[in-house]
């Protein structure tokens, strides 16, 4: 196996170096660069960081969430995923019905405020058990807008019906593999302002040669330390998983990013990261009983000889 990381490595150390420093919607400051490219060859193991762990249970989880067109953290929630928690809690304090402790800038405030921090952990743990045990609830502030699963599975057209791109896209690699038209984009100009997230996963587009299926994705924001690690792995299994069903062997997973950039207060540990010897990566291990996309459950998807340093934490910028 081969240490598959390195250009995620070599792409941290080129902002923290060469970098802009700015503002952003959170508050917390940034350094950033425009228009980063990294390439990962699966063919010679799956890009799991290596230089800290990366829970691959997550990964898991939020792709076949978005897989299966869900929209709402319950099923997340049901998969210890917390992912998105904050997002929903969001649209929930600033609700009409929220009439709990104010909450505004939770992120930033608990950050600097430990006794603020114990009562906004409370009220979040409090808001996602609500989640998982009112249906009602759920449905109302568990639901994050049209996300991913909704604009992969179910993009809405003028006249009202749906298009599924994943479905799609399948279809065109196996019958028409020399298309250069194989996209799926989650940008839709009328469903950002309504969106907890609009998506930083722009579009992907598939290309086929030798055999081999390779997957470039365009993302327009990336949070260098906490959130790219998860998209490498979560692209790289997206296209396992096709690349698998259209019989086709994997091939390069290409990360375009347009801000690349880490955020002012994960900057220690960057450079705790920078400072660990990486490791061979893993292998990526799929059922091979299971072939449609849509048929896989958690326990028929697995890393093997996933050798890891420890975890770094961060705090998320909301």
């Amino acid at each position: 196996m081969a240490v598959l990381e390195q250009a995620y490595l070599d792409l941290l150390k080129k902002i923290m170096t060469e970098g802009n420093d700015k503002s952003d919607r959170t508050g917390t400051g940034t350094r950033s660069l425009f228009g980063a490219q990294m390439r990962f060859d699966l063919s010679q193991g799956f890009p799991l960081l290596t230089t800290k762990k990366v829970p691959f249970g997550l990964i898991k989880s939020e792709l076949l969430w978005f897989l299966r067109g869900d929209t709402n953290i319950k099923f997340l929630l049901e998969h210890n995923n917390h992912i998105w928690d904050e997002w929903a809690f969001k649209n929930w304090i600033e609700s009409d019905e929220y009439q709990g402790p104010d909450m505004t800038d939770f992120g930033l405030r608990s950050q600097a405020d430990p006794e603020f921090k114990e009562q906004y952990k409370q009220e979040l743990d409090q808001f996602t058990q609500k989640i998982l045990e009112d249906d009602d609830f759920a449905q109302k502030y568990g639901n994050l807008g049209d996300v991913y699963g909704a604009q992969w599975r179910r993009w809405q057209k003028r006249e009202g019906s749906f298009i599924d791109q994943i479905a799609q896209v399948i279809d065109q690699i196996k019958h028409h593999p020399d298309s250069r038209r194989m996209i799926v984009t989650a940008w839709n100009p009328e469903d950002v302002p309504t969106s907890a997230l609009p998506p930083c996963h722009v579009l992907f587009q598939f290309y086929v040669a030798d055999n081999h299926l390779s997957l470039q994705l365009y993302q327009r924001s990336g949070d260098m330390f906490l959130g790219v690690p998860f998209n490498i792995a979560s692209y790289s299994l997206l296209l396992s998983l096709i690349a698998k069903e259209c019989n086709l062997e994997v091939g390069e997973f290409i990360h375009t990013i347009g801000d690349a950039h880490i955020y002012k207060n994960h900057f220690n540990q960057v450079e705790e990261l920078l400072s660990r010897k990486p490791y061979d990566s893993p292998s990526l291990w799929l059922n091979p009983a299971k072939k449609d996309i849509n048929d896989y459950e958690m326990t028929d998807i697995k890393v093997k000889d996933y050798q890891h340093h420890g975890v770094i934490k961060a705090p998320v910028a909301v």
